[in-house]
């Protein structure tokens, strides 16, 4: 009877195990299908725009039916968001590893190498810019519901948030420093807008002495500067 109990509760735990371990595989499994799929529609996007890039191409590109994405994700939106959460996800990364050069490291280096981080993540990936802010539509969200689109704001307002505590920092307001976050938000949109259309060449100016101009601006109109 003993031995009897002892095999039943080794076979139950064998049993536990292995259904333990299926689902940690199916769970993997699933996880690089999904990042297959993100990876055939960053592409896609890329190369053809959010009207181009349909799910029947999408799935093509990764290998798939296209009801076989409909595992994965509901509609070519949702999609979209997947992949401008994980572009946002990666800016904040940057602009937190952020570290201002020089020893010992004062607040206003910081504040230039946060808002540098942010500057730079765009200019090296235009096509994150594009992402990021809607181009494929006129610079307006399209087909994202009202939770994903807030979701996707706040990140981008969280990779702004180091600009902002650093103005405070050095003696601006709450408000100023929303302010003074706002403007220089605005001008590297601006500057890079310009640059990735080539229209900056009508001025004949370079876009990172022009961000070091706004910057060096900014930094003489602060408190403590």
């Amino acid at each position: 009877m003993e031995k009897s109990t002892a095999v039943r509760k080794n076979t139950a735990k064998k049993s536990g195990t292995t259904a333990e371990s299926r689902v940690i595989r199916e769970s993997t499994l699933n996880q690089a299908r999904r990042t297959l799929i993100l990876d055939a529609a960053r592409s896609a996007f890329f190369e053809l725009g959010l009207d181009g890039a349909s799910l029947r191409e999408i799935a093509k590109r990764a290998g798939y039916t296209p009801g076989a994405i409909y595992s994965y994700f509901a509609n070519l939106e949702e999609i979209y968001g997947a992949l401008l959460g994980e572009s946002l996800h990666r800016l904040n990364q940057v602009v937190e590893a952020a570290k201002a050069s020089g020893k010992p490291s004062s607040a206003l280096a910081l504040l230039r190498a946060r808002a540098e981080a942010f500057y730079v993540f765009y200019r090296d990936n235009p096509k994150e810019l594009e992402l990021g802010f809607y181009l494929f539509d006129g610079m307006k969200p399209r087909g994202l519901t009202p939770e994903l689109n807030q979701e996707l704001n706040d990140q981008l307002m969280g990779a702004l948030k180091p600009v902002q505590i650093q103005l405070e920092a050095l003696g601006l307001s709450a408000e100023e420093a929303v302010l003074e976050t706002c403007a220089v938000f605005a001008h590297i949109v601006g500057l890079l807008v310009l640059n990735n259309t080539g229209r900056i060449r009508l001025f004949r100016q370079n876009p990172d002495a022009l961000f070091e101009r706004y910057m060096d601006s900014l930094i003489r109109r602060l408190p403590s500067a």
